[in-house]
């Protein structure tokens, strides 16, 4: 069978996971350490299968956390790399536990690290930092912008106390969106031109994520040419953490068709929820490809997909097909390992969809299987 037909053969609704597209994926970032020497770091906060954490530590320096439960995974599942944990602001209770787990340990505020600064120089093994704001970034839509106007993420110039630096390693800078190189250079611009005087002083300089690394047409020289010449001007280490670009396009979301009704269009009710499986088709929203399918109007028959629950929104798109579509048929979502499993939810009562790994053999894995136990616990 070819890869459709392997994907249509499985159980729905499902998560697949293409450990070949995985793989290729990693190669890429694998060959951006190797020429620059800088470290990249696996964000578990868009794709957090840590089956496949293994597989990731083959290529990449680590793991980046965004609290305590994120860390704790990266320390059980890939405790040979680096750990590093950043958050708007920790519980005490949190901090201590992250001591024992992280490398890195980057404060959202000088008051936050003014506050844990005792603790922290007294952990052997841990370096800190602080996550700067450059007040510079060509993310358009406020929600995913960590720069715009009165931004709780990371310290400003204006709030920058550099007589109280003594402790901190590195900065962190996290601006960027599914962007290129080309915005990552004129990032880096604003950033020197605010906070270059300090880098001189530092061990480590953090990018953040948003790097589309791993995208069709991503500038990959470009982006080498930022890291070296950062690394060369100040004498310090870069560190990358994106997250999409690790598994861009190396998963699938499977349904199948439940029913066909009609009103002014032709609507098909699939056994996936746009709101519980993949959130980010209402909250960005986008509009995620289906194998086979173009934009409606496109092909001769167009549908709504929509899900089966009482949520009036929660439709996935309007799709266009060669043939009709029937109850049972297979539908296959594109791009389906980032930000599905880690937000997924089970709101009235959706069951959450297994998911399996396509290995690169062509054999398939069940990883994880859910029920009503998974929905009931949560209560």
């Amino acid at each position: 069978m070819n890869k459709e037909e392997i994907l249509k053969s499985l159980p729905t609704p499902c998560y697949v996971y293409d450990e070949q597209a995985l793989i290729n994926n990693l190669r890429i970032l694998q060959g951006i350490e190797q020429k620059t020497g800088c470290h990249i770091l696996l964000a578990q906060k868009a794709f957090s299968a840590y089956h496949l954490y293994p597989l990731v530590s083959e290529y990449i320096s680590g793991t980046t956390a965004s609290g305590l439960y994120e860390a704790r995974l990266a320390y059980e599942e890939m405790p040979e790399g680096e750990i590093h944990c950043y958050s708007p602001a920790f519980k005490d209770e949190d901090f201590n536990e992250l001591l024992k787990m992280c490398d890195h340990i980057v404060f959202n505020s000088f008051s936050q690290w003014k506050h844990f600064r005792d603790k922290a120089l007294a952990a052997n093994g841990v370096e800190f930092g602080l996550r700067i704001n450059p007040e510079y970034s060509e993310i358009e839509t406020d929600i995913y912008n960590p720069c715009f106007t009165n931004s709780r993420l990371g310290i400003t110039l204006e709030n920058f106390l550099e007589n109280e630096l003594h402790g901190i390693s590195g900065l962190h800078f996290h601006t960027m969106c599914e962007q290129g190189a080309d915005t990552l250079e004129r990032t880096l611009n604003a950033v020197e031109e605010k906070f270059g005087k300090y880098l001189y002083d530092m061990k480590w300089l953090n990018f953040g994520g948003g790097h589309h690394i791993t995208r069709q047409g991503y500038d990959t020289e470009l982006l080498i040419r930022c890291i070296d010449r950062i690394q060369s001007k100040y004498g310090i280490q870069v560190y990358l953490e994106p997250g999409e670009a690790v598994a861009l396009n190396a998963g699938y979301l499977v349904t199948s068709v439940l029913d066909i009704t009609k009103n002014n269009m032709d609507i098909a009710i699939v056994d996936t929820s746009a709101a519980c499986h993949m959130p980010d088709v209402l909250e960005m929203p986008y509009r995620p490809f289906i194998i086979g399918s173009e934009e409606k109007n496109k092909k001769p028959y167009t549908y709504r997909l929509g899900a089966p629950t009482c949520l009036a929104g929660d439709v996935i798109g309007d799709y266009s097909f060669d043939s009709p579509l029937s109850p049972g048929d297979r539908l296959i979502f594109t791009d389906m390992a980032i930000y599905s499993t880690v937000k997924n939810n089970t709101f009235n009562g959706m069951p959450l969809p297994d998911i399996y790994l396509l290995k690169a053999d062509g054999s398939t894995v069940l990883l994880k299987s859910f029920g009503y136990e998974d929905f009931k616990s949560r209560l």
